[in-house]
C-alpha cells in the first residue's frame, strides 16, 4: 500500500495519501484545480472535499446544500453552537469557522484512524473552536447538553449507508433535546428508487418536527437515479423562500419541498422507530463511477 507522510506538496506536485482507517482504506487525493484543496475517498467512496485555502468553499453538491442551511441557521457572521455527527475531514464543521467565527462546535466521528489520519494531514485552524470526539454519533450526542445546540448535522455513512440507529424516531427524541428552541437539524439522507427510505425518513422527521423542508436534485426527488437529499427540521419556521432561492442558483439547482407537497411526497410512509429501522439502500456501483 502506498502512504505518503502528509498532504503535501514535494517538488510542488501533490502526492495522495492512502492509508488503511477503522472503516475501510482512505484515500486522499489533491484537486488538479485548486493549490490546497483535497477529496476524501473510504473504500472509493467520496466522502469530503477541503480546500485548505478556502475553507468557505464547498464543492460537493450535498455539502453546498448544508452550507446553505448554516447560513440561514443564524443572522450573518454570528456565532452559532453546532454539533456535527459524522466528521469526514470536517468540511462543514471548517466551513462554520471560517463564516462564522468564534462559534462553537463538536464534531462525532467514531473512526478514529480517520481522525488521527485528517488531523495530521489536513490540519484544524488552531484558532477554531472545534472539539473532535470519536464515538458513535448516537453515543457523542447523548453527551451534548440540553438546549445547546443552535444546529444539528447529521453525515454519518458507514460503508456508504447511513447507520439504522441513526434513522429513528429515538435519534431524533435526542436531536430536539440537545438543539435550543429555534434551532435546526440538517440530515444528509442518500437514497434511490423507489426512495421508500427517503420518504420514511421525512416521515420520522414530520413525527418529532412540526416544520421540515428537503432539498434535492429534481431528478432525485422524481425517483429517476441514486443520489443526496437534505431534511432540514425545525420547531420554528424555515427560511423556505431564502433556502429555495439559494437552491436554485447552485451549479447543480436543487428542488425545495415543503408543506403540503412534502406530505405528499411521502406516499403515506410511516415513521421509523428504533425496532424497524434499517440502515439506508447501498448505491449503487455506477454512482462512484
Amino acid at each position: 500500500m502506498g502512504k505518503s507522510r502528509n498532504a503535501r506538496r514535494g517538488s510542488g506536485v501533490a502526492v495522495a495519501v492512502v492509508e488503511a482507517v477503522d472503516g475501510g482504506l482512505a484515500e486522499l487525493i489533491p484537486d488538479r484545480d485548486r493549490a490546497r484543496a483535497w477529496t476524501l475517498l473510504v473504500d472509493g467512496a467520496p466522502q469530503s472535499h477541503v480546500d485548505l485555502d478556502d475553507p468557505a468553499y464547498l464543492s460537493f453538491e450535498y455539502q453546498r446544500r448544508l452550507g446553505h442551511v448554516i447560513d440561514l441557521a443564524a443572522p450573518p457572521g454570528r456565532p452559532v453552537h453546532a454539533v456535527h455527527l459524522g466528521g469526514g475531514a470536517f468540511t462543514l464543521a471548517r466551513y462554520v469557522a471560517a463564516t462564522r467565527p468564534r462559534s462553537t462546535q463538536q464534531v462525532v466521528e467514531r473512526d478514529a484512524a480517520l481522525v488521527q489520519l485528517v488531523r495530521r494531514e489536513l490540519p484544524l485552524d488552531t484558532g477554531a473552536r472545534i472539539r473532535v470526539r470519536s464515538v458513535d454519533a448516537r453515543e457523542g450526542l447523548a453527551k451534548v447538553p440540553d438546549g445547546w445546540a443552535d444546529l444539528v448535522i447529521a453525515d454519518v455513512f458507514s460503508g456508504a449507508r447511513t447507520p439504522a440507529h441513526l434513522t429513528s424516531t429515538e435519534f431524533l427524541d435526542e436531536v430536539r433535546r440537545a438543539l435550543k428552541p429555534g434551532g435546526l437539524y440538517a440530515a444528509n439522507l442518500a437514497d434511490g428508487p423507489p426512495l421508500a427510505h427517503l420518504r420514511g425518513q421525512i416521515a420520522t422527521a414530520a413525527a418529532r418536527f412540526p416544520e421540515l423542508a428537503l432539498v434535492a436534485d429534481p431528478t432525485v426527488l422524481r425517483g429517476k437515479r441514486f443520489g443526496n437529499a437534505v431534511l432540514v427540521a425545525s420547531d420554528h419556521p424555515l427560511a423556505i423562500a431564502e433556502l429555495t432561492r439559494r437552491a436554485a442558483s447552485d451549479p447543480h439547482p436543487g428542488r425545495v419541498e415543503h408543506g403540503r407537497q412534502l406530505t405528499d411526497f411521502t406516499g403515506g410512509a410511516g415513521p421509523v422507530s428504533d425496532a424497524a429501522a434499517v440502515a439506508s439502500p447501498a448505491p449503487p456501483a455506477s454512482v462512484f463511477r
